[in-house]
């Protein structure tokens, strides 16, 4: 199985970095894993409506250009579906059992996901209400990738 993670922006903080390095490791033994960057889109302060709509649109645009044919594309989304970690497994093993074998998680930036994107999304996926710095919600999706893993081979994980 192949998982790609696509992610607007770069990760600049040490302690985030070691912390993608460290679960891309551990996921090493069960899946292919790789992380896709796009550049993201400087916000001006005060920004109008239609303004970050832009921005969104040219993020957008990037991101779509490296989903893959044939990808399964999950998009990060606030609104989405919200399962628990056990759920998240399930989800997952039914979609690799279905014939999915190369899931693409979708990281938006600081103004979320365009339209276009979540429209081309096979699921949405919702981590919380809450909203996240995109940075960090990186290394929480891997950690909740693993997690499945662990959980989908009846491999012990603390709770």
């Amino acid at each position: 199985m192949k998982i790609t993670i696509v992610a607007v922006g770069r990760i600049k903080e040490k302690y985030l970095t070691d912390a993608v390095t460290e679960y891309a490791k551990r996921l090493g033994r069960y899946c292919r894993l790789e992380i896709v960057e796009v550049p993201d889109e400087r916000t001006p302060d005060g920004a109008s409506e239609a303004v970050e709509a832009k921005i969104r649109e040219r993020e957008g645009e990037r991101i779509l250009q490296k989903i893959p044919e044939g990808a399964y594309m999950i998009a990060l989304a606030i609104d989405g579906h919200a399962p628990d970690s056990v759920e998240l497994a399930r989800q997952m093993e039914r979609w690799n059992v279905g014939g999915v074998s190369h899931m693409v998680f979708v990281i938006g930036g600081s103004l979320g996901l365009s339209n276009e994107v979540l429209a081309r999304a096979d699921y949405q996926l919702s981590f919380s209400r809450m909203t996240f710095p995109h940075q960090l919600m990186r290394v929480i999706l891997l950690e909740q990738i693993y997690r499945s893993f662990r959980i989908r081979n009846h491999e012990p994980y603390h709770k």
